[in-house]
């Protein structure tokens, strides 16, 4: 070999030897573990270096000539030909170390090839080697927690069966490190390994260390004299880390884009202030030491502190005047500059414009600064702008709703002057649909002419029907099974057809019904309902167990009718026909004359219902009874939605019960509720209810209050309190044996209640305030609503009934059919403190002094609970459209109660509504 191609051979290998040492030197650090792969594969290995193309091409005078022929070796997947197009190499051609240095770049370029080596340079008769690239054969990610495969994998573009190239992995890992740092964990660190197998594959292992997330470990502020740190931190996003509550933050880690939001918050909080120059002169973010977490540094400059000049107004519109305009400014000369306030007001010129029928309404501010008074002038100027029309109303993305059932919402045609406000009506009207995705908007866009506008509103619609077969638990009904068919737009006209048969251990019930919210297209309401319910009322033993008491069947039917007298003042009507029957189970609570011990067959027909067993209030219950009844309902609603965040809603209706049929009453109620949005998506509501029952005719019997119990009001549940678990009640206490030196029997008044039965009463109120959370856009739409409250409320105004006082037995040893005492003959020992001795003297049993009282026979009823006092209960809870059904978890706790009332801490309902 000549001394010409021994030192060109020389250089070229020292070339490939730098920019294979540069191209490991820079690339990450290859480590060995990997899944494990078959018993045949070799373990994971470092990869091999890739592309380290010469740094510069090879210049000697000495190695020059014409290419006689090229030849490839090693080449597996390619043939021979591709590599030789790609070195743009062919015989014939004249080359030098110029020309052989770009092949190699060329080469490299193409990131198919591991390595390439260039000989024959002395003959003529070139070879190009190759090391071919490996095949990914499949791609691993290992030690992923935080972000799952389906979030990491469209983020990495190398695929199985891709040629793998260590620039492209390299990229990789840059994407996957972004991932996790736009969560805030700037520690994750993504190791790439491989896996080498047969026939030149091999396995990509992404191995990722997460890391915590990167905590904002302080925030300083430079340059702030007017307000403290922690009162700047309070107008930021971003919280620092720690604290007694610093688990239950969610907005301490760094984020770079809430950062440029906290600079924006900062300046507005200024503005707002009367800091006209306030400016952020920089904003930086810093690890710490140890790389785990951030400290962020604002310098800021304050400035001077501005007032209101002079307060002005200019109008070029004839009847949107000056006068007018300034009639509805809000600032005034002195008090100290407020941008918010400038921007709120340009805003409410636009929708008082907008009302008169300027869609387009050119309102501007104009600002003149006294640097030397410290005073800001404004000029609001209302340029002039035609009235504009209503061109065309186009409606997009309803594919079942039917057009007229979206434009009937509309309070405003096409060719009818623009109004804002109307604009803003017919949103909310579309919205109470319920058929459309939430926070739908109108557009306007300009029309064909200056003085026309045209309405967009593209809808997403939603699920309006539900054929639902299902089983669920309710802490009220325990195991509960529901069908239902329900369709709240029928055929896409609006209509609303429902159809539902539900068990569970206390309620039955089947139920069909069709409403037609347009009568021959008309705003008339017209619908009706046929139902069947089985209900069977319980109380709670002294084993807090549910006994069954009362049974209510109820069969009937509702018609009815409504129409709208104003924009938001609807009025109802209807009528109901139902027939009620209250039984009691014969075997329990029944008493044969002849038998009064129950040990005997009942007669038939069956004897009487016995008090002792199910207390008088009861017995006087039984029967059927039919109701007829006409009502009317006037409503006010002004909310923007289903979900409503503002507005307010108002419902007073009134019954009357006694078109023939054997009840006779006057019901009245009272509902409102009142919604405000918040800042930062809080939402507040206050509620208030009431009602009131007035009997029209007497009870059958004077000891009977004259409002039927299933005609009663048991109030809405409080939560806190158990279902019914307020308002009047029937109590039983049980007799034990008194001071034994007389052997009288006395109430036990520390015992639990052998029995708790809520009577419900005429009249009863119930307030609440409740306060939404903000949650994030993927909590919201899985239908996750968090609140706490507070509730207030009474069931009261009953009659007393007519109680029982059993005080028991005496047993002794002149047998059992003489030594248990009849009611009859026993007297009192409550009233004349009468013992067993005493009494079994007066009957004349042979051996009296034998007799003693039957511990836990006796029992006293008390009247608990009516009272008009308040009930109160604050807690946290939250609303859940689950998969399974509407759920409502409550955690509560009663603050203030009356004597019978049933608290309860936890409550939950799924499968039905709430």
């Amino acid at each position: 070999m000549s001394s010409s191609s021994t030192q060109f051979t020389k250089r070229m290998a020292g070339v490939l030897l730098v920019g294979t040492v540069i191209g490991g030197w820079t690339s990450p650090a290859w480590a060995q573990e990997a899944q494990p792969a078959p018993a045949q594969q070799p373990p994971a290995t470092q990869p091999p270096a890739t592309q380290p193309a010469p740094t510069a091409p090879v210049a000697t005078a000495a190695v020059e000539g014409v290419i006689r022929s090229i030849r490839v070796a090693g080449s597996e997947r390619l043939e021979p030909e591709t590599v030789r197009s790609y070195a743009n190499l062919s015989p014939g051609q004249e080359y030098n170390a110029e020309t052989l240095d770009q092949a190699l770049k060329d080469l490299y370029a193409t990131e198919l090839f591991a390595d390439v080596v260039i000989t024959g340079a002395d003959t003529g008769n070139l070879v190009i080697t190759v090391r071919e690239n490996p095949v990914i054969n499949r791609i691993v990610l290992e030690g992923n927690k935080r972000i799952k495969n389906d979030k990491i994998t469209p983020e990495i573009k190398l695929a199985p069966r891709q040629i793998y190239t260590r620039s492209k992995v390299r990229a990789d890992v840059d994407r996957i490190i972004e991932l996790y740092r736009r969560q805030g964990r700037f520690a994750a660190t993504v190791e790439p390994k491989i896996v080498e197998l047969d026939q030149n594959r091999v396995d990509l292992i992404f191995e990722i260390t997460e890391g915590d997330k990167s905590k904002v470990q302080a925030i300083n502020i430079i340059g702030n004299e007017e307000y403290s740190d922690g009162r700047l931190r309070k107008e930021m996003f971003t919280k620092e880390a720690g604290g007694l509550l610093g688990f239950f933050k969610s907005n301490d880690s760094y984020d770079p884009d809430r950062l440029a939001a906290d600079q924006q918050k900062l300046r507005a909080f200024y503005l707002t202030e009367g800091y006209a120059d306030f400016r952020v002169v920089s904003a930086l973010a810093e690890l710490t030491p140890d790389r785990r977490d951030f400290i962020i540094t604002y310098v800021i400059e304050e400035g001077p502190r501005f007032k209101f000049g002079t307060v002005d107004a200019e109008s070029e519109l004839r009847d949107f005047d000056a006068e007018y305009v300034k009639s509805l400014l809000k600032m005034k000369p002195g008090d100290w500059f407020n941008a918010k306030l400038v921007e709120d007001t340009v805003t409410g010129l636009n929708e008082v414009a907008g009302a008169r029928g300027y869609a387009f309404a050119d309102v501007s501010p104009n600002f003149e600064r006294d640097a030397e008074a410290k005073t800001m002038s404004i000029t609001f100027q209302v340029g002039e702008t035609p009235r504009v029309y209503v061109e065309r109303i186009n409606i997009q993305g309803n594919t079942v709703t039917r057009d007229k059932v979206i434009r009937r919402e509309f309070r405003l045609n096409e060719g009818d002057a623009f109004n804002a406000f109307k604009v803003k009506r017919s949103q909310d009207r579309i919205q109470n649909l319920g058929f459309f995705q939430e926070n739908l908007e109108i557009k306007q866009v300009q029309g064909s002419q200056n003085d026309r506008v045209v309405l967009n509103l593209d809808v997403e619609e939603k699920s309006t029907g539900e054929l639902q077969l299902s089983a669920g638990y309710s802490s009220l009904e325990k195991f509960i099974i529901s069908s239902s068919i329900a369709q709240r737009n029928f055929m896409g006209k609006g209509q609303i057809l429902q159809a539902g048969v539900n068990w569970s251990r206390y309620s039955r019930g089947v139920s069909a019904g069709f409403t037609e919210p347009y009568l021959f297209d008309k705003n008339i309401l017209l619908g009706g309902e046929l139902f069947y319910r089985d209900f069977n009322s319980f109380v709670y033993d002294e084993n807090d167990d549910r006994d069954e008491t009362y049974g209510q069947k109820s069969l009937g039917g509702v018609l009815r009718l409504g129409f709208p007298v104003t924009e938001y003042v609807t009025f109802g009507t209807r009528y109901s026909l139902i027939q009620d029957d209250i039984t009691l189970d014969e075997d329990i609570y029944f008493t044969n004359p002849a038998d009064p011990d129950g040990d005997g067959p009942l007669p038939d027909p069956p004897a009487f219902c016995d008090p002792l067993k199910a207390g008088r209030y009861l017995c006087d219950e039984l029967g059927k009874n039919l109701t007829s009844a006409i009502g009317a309902t006037v409503a006010f609603d002004n909310t923007n939605g289903i979900r409503a965040t503002r507005g307010h809603r108002i419902i007073a209706s009134q019954d009357f019960a006694g078109l023939g049929g054997d009840v006779k009453y006057l019901r009245s109620r009272l509902d409102a509720t009142k919604y405000w949005g918040l800042p930062a998506g809080f939402v507040l509501s206050v509620h208030g209810e009431g009602g009131y029952i007035h009997p029209l005719e007497d009870a059958e019997n004077p000891d009977q209050d004259a409002v039927r119990l299933t005609d009663r009001f048991f109030g809405p549940t409080m939560r806190g309190f158990d279902i019914r678990g307020i308002g009047p009640r029937v109590v039983r206490l049980p007799y034990i044996a008194g001071d034994p030196a007389t052997g009288a029997p006395v109430v036990d008044e520390d015992a639990d209640f052998l029995l708790s039965d809520a009577l419900g009463g005429r009249a009863y109120y119930m307030g609440r305030i409740e306060v939404e959370f903000p949650t994030s856009s993927s909590l919201r739409s899985m239908g996750l609503r968090p609140s706490a409250f507070v509730d207030i409320g009474s069931v009261f105004k009953l009659k007393q009934p007519d109680l029982v006082n059993f005080p028991g037995s005496c047993t002794g040893d002149d047998g059992s059919d003489e030594g248990t005492l009849p009611d009859s003959i026993t007297l009192n020992p409550l009233v004349d403190g009468q013992t067993c001795l005493q009494a079994a003297t007066a009957q004349g049993k042979t051996n009296p002094s034998s007799f003693v009282y039957n511990s836990g026979s006796g029992f006293r009823e008390l009247f608990l609970g009516n009272s008009a006092k308040p009930r109160l209960s604050v807690g946290i809870g939250v609303n859940w459209v689950s998969p399974f059904g509407p759920l409502r978890i409550d955690i509560a706790k009663a603050l203030m109660k009356q004597d019978g009332d049933e608290t309860k801490l936890f409550s939950f309902n799924v499968g039905t509504q709430f």
